[in-house]
């Protein structure tokens, strides 16, 4: 008889496609950088084969991501390193904050707005809107773009890393209440009109309906999970965690539902995060090495993840 985290692991390994790259940006996130940043790829292939992950898909997976600039290759004699570039820490470091967080943050009451002035090609007005998605912006009427919270420095910075520079000049970033946008745009009017949640929602469930029993099992403490199997569920969590975070918009609470289920996969993630920590960096510690052989210590900001109200303390 299987376990429920046995069978997560199965379910993975079982699938048709495996998003390699992706994957490997989330271990380079959660695993790689609390150690450095820079990881042997033999050691990497190690590290990911136990989810069937062959050493020609790992390869051609961080050869893609050198080409598209989110890592960069470091020889060292025979062998080589492989770190995230300036750009690829950037935005795992973005991932990063909210991925951690305890709770969603506060709001201002305050909209941030970017306006596109002037006529943009269809082709750059479809970049600008795929760049502006995945950085949590919703679009009302084509021209607007909205969120409730953004920093708009670090949004038209990352408009430049996507290499859209040249449309700044036709971008302006605004602040206003919700008064400012229409007489009838109350605030979930405008969450109403310029996000579908309903999908996302969906997700989150899934995500819940996934993670739940594995939770379960380690809350009940029903066999040992091993070292080994500790990473690999670790990695597979960041990885479907990371995944629904870029497609969520990050709106504060109040501009949700009460029921909103992505508040209860944040509190799930946080929990079997820390319950699989030890486990899976004793694995790390005997299994990430350099190039040169080295095997890096975490740093100590690795214990700082979801540390803040501790989820473990009275869990049963």
């Amino acid at each position: 008889m299987t376990t429920p985290i046995q069978d997560r692991l199965d379910a993975f390994r079982k699938q048709d496609r495996v998003q390699a790259g992706s994957l490997i940006i989330s271990v380079f996130g959660d695993a790689v950088l609390p150690r450095g940043g820079r990881i042997w790829l033999g050691s990497l292939i190690r590290l990911l084969e136990p989810l069937g992950l062959n050493e020609r898909l790992v390869r051609t997976s961080v050869f893609r991501l050198a080409r598209d600039e989110w890592l960069v290759s470091e020889p060292c004699g025979r062998r080589t390193d492989y770190k995230l570039t300036p750009s690829g820490l950037q935005r795992i470091e973005e991932a990063s904050r909210r991925i951690y967080a305890s709770s969603a943050q506060g709001w201002d009451r305050r909209w941030r707005l970017i306006l596109a002035v002037g006529e943009l090609a269809a082709r750059d007005r479809e970049r600008l809107r795929r760049a502006l998605f995945w950085q949590g912006f919703g679009m009302l009427d084509g021209d607007c773009f909205v969120h409730p919270s953004a920093d708009l420095i670090v949004a038209f910075d990352a408009l430049v890393g996507e290499g859209l520079g040249e449309l700044l000049p036709q971008l302006k970033p605004l602040m206003a209440a919700d008064a400012a946008l229409g007489a009838a745009a109350s605030d979930a009017d405008l969450v109403h009109a310029a996000w579908n949640l309903e999908r996302l929602a969906q997700m989150y469930r899934d995500f819940v309906d996934r993670y739940q029993p594995v939770l379960a099992q380690l809350r009940d403490g029903a066999g040992d999970c091993g070292d080994e199997s500790a990473f690999l569920l670790r990695m597979l969590l960041i990885h479907d965690y990371r995944r629904l975070l870029l497609r969520d918009p990050g709106l504060p609470d109040v501009l949700l539902a009460s029921d909103w289920p992505g508040q209860r996969a944040r509190l799930l993630c946080r929990e079997l995060y820390r319950r699989l920590l030890a486990s899976s960096e004793r694995h790390l510690d005997a299994h990430l090495q350099l190039a040169d052989g080295h095997a890096p210590e975490a740093s100590s900001s690795l214990l700082r993840r979801f540390q803040d109200a501790d989820p473990l303390r009275g869990a049963r």
